[in-house]
């Protein structure tokens, strides 16, 4: 911990005057760097602000916590500020807080003129993060986790606990008598960073106790690879990707390497600091609609990102939340805009309405997700005759605002084949029965 206070103290230019913007949830970790802030308070005289987002998730104690941090800021003579999340969309809970949270931190860096926002990120995030995305795929900046340092625009986000472990925390925190709150749900296995982090990270640690500074140097060795590639990416970017639209045909003369890197040049720079969103899946997606012989691709993509393709050109565009409708071509994997994906597996004993089976040869491909149109119905597997899809929706009380977006998986002549998460049709096989291609809805 030391290591890091001489860090802000010395390293990163921070002045006497200076503003600082500082994320506090209220856990050991952010309240361990809040106290490191208030003795660089007294140490350089700057304006130290608290930003404390309630997610207001219901979970018991959240208000409680908000009043805790708050009364700690007044002891300390530190701007506190909060807000407090009314609402949720329809997007991943995670993705969207993690938007929200960001969106408010860089609000108060623009208000107080801050130079610098800090967060609270140490040495076991970095660890679990790296292996997350190894294990879930992503690109060459992602699998290095986060930067210590991430430049902005008209500031930097410091991460100064980067080096340092969890175990290190806890202990300054009882050294120096440093009250916090601990969130339940960072206990329960269903959240997959919980079960890294009680299952695998013990265990590494049992091999080197020093392992997060390994994974560090693994961290910082991606980066200046990645940003040696990025070099000569660079220096064909403008001829490739002009005014943000790809020119597939020069793009299509460049070395396999370059292409990957320049699929992930789009997709880093479109999510920045999202890129959990993405995996290997959404780099082969973009490279297979470019490879298509098709004139016209769209296919959707996280956080409600489309990408079109329109013969020589490739665009990645935001989608406006207000229109409903979509159709999209299913190759392999698709991200849909209810936040839910429909992914072509090649095996699973699951039989229920989140898995569909069906025969190539009785039906018409490509298949298509889209929304719902005026007059759909379905042949119900085990029915006789047709049922009106709205008519489904009612029966399994789907409200009305998550209609429009509800997929439906139809083949290339219209014909509605599976009711994702709701009903089976009559092409849909057993597993005893002859089919070659699996749907998972999840």
């Amino acid at each position: 911990m030391e290591e890091a206070y001489n860090y802000l103290l010395n390293d990163i230019n921070i002045k006497y005057g200076d503003s600082v913007v500082l994320g506090v949830s209220g856990g050991p970790d952010s309240m361990a760097l809040l106290h490191l802030m208030t003795r660089l308070k007294k140490a350089l005289d700057i304006e130290v602000v608290c930003a404390h987002v309630n997610h207001n998730t219901g979970r018991p104690g959240q208000f409680e916590e908000q009043k805790f941090v708050e009364r700690f800021c007044k002891q300390n003579n530190i701007v506190f500020e909060t807000l407090t999340i009314d609402d949720y969309g329809d997007d991943n809970f995670h993705n969207e807080a993690h938007s929200k949270r960001y969106n408010y931190f860089d609000k108060l860096v623009k208000q107080y003129n801050a130079k610098y926002l800090l967060t609270a990120h140490h040495g076991d995030d970095l660890i679990e993060t790296i292996l997350m995305r190894i294990v879930r795929g992503s690109t060459l900046r992602g699998y290095s986790g986060f930067s210590k340092v991430v430049k902005k625009n008209g500031y930097k986000i410091i991460r100064p606990l980067i080096q340092v472990t969890k175990e290190e925390i806890l202990e300054y925190n009882k050294k120096n008598n440093i009250k916090y709150a601990l969130d339940s749900s960072n206990f329960k296995d269903v959240y997959t960073r919980n079960r890294f982090r009680k299952y695998i990270v013990p265990q590494l640690k049992k091999e080197d106790i020093n392992v997060h500074k390994k994974f560090y140097k693994f961290s910082k060795t991606l980066l200046e690879y990645n940003e040696f590639i990025d070099k000569i990416v660079n220096s064909k970017i403008k001829e490739i990707y002009p005014n943000n639209v790809l020119n597939i045909e020069k793009f299509r003369n460049e070395d396999k390497i370059i292409q990957q890197k320049v699929i992930y040049h789009i997709l880093e720079n479109t999510y920045q600091d999202d890129l959990m969103l993405i995996t290997d899946k959404h780099v082969d997606i973009l490279l297979d609609v470019i490879k298509s012989k098709r004139s016209n691709v769209k296919v959707h993509l996280p956080n409600g990102v489309q990408a079109i393709k329109s013969y020589d050109t490739l665009v990645l565009s935001t989608i406006n939340r207000e229109v409903n409708s979509y159709d999209i071509e299913l190759n392999k994997f698709v991200n849909l805009p209810n936040g839910k994906n429909i992914e072509v597996v090649k095996d699973t004993k699951l039989t229920n309405n989140f898995v569909c089976r069906l025969n190539s040869k009785e039906i018409s491909l490509p298949l298509h997700v889209r929304s719902r149109q005026n007059g759909d119905k379905i042949l119900i597997k085990g029915m006789i005759g047709k049922k009106k899809i709205n008519d489904v929706f009612i029966d399994c009380k789907i409200p009305m605002d998550e209609r429009d977006k509800w997929p439906i998986v139809v083949d290339n002549d219209g014909l509605v084949v599976w009711l994702p998460g709701l009903k089976k049709t009559k092409f849909d096989k057993t597993i005893d029965e002859k089919y070659d291609i699996i749907l998972k809805y999840y």
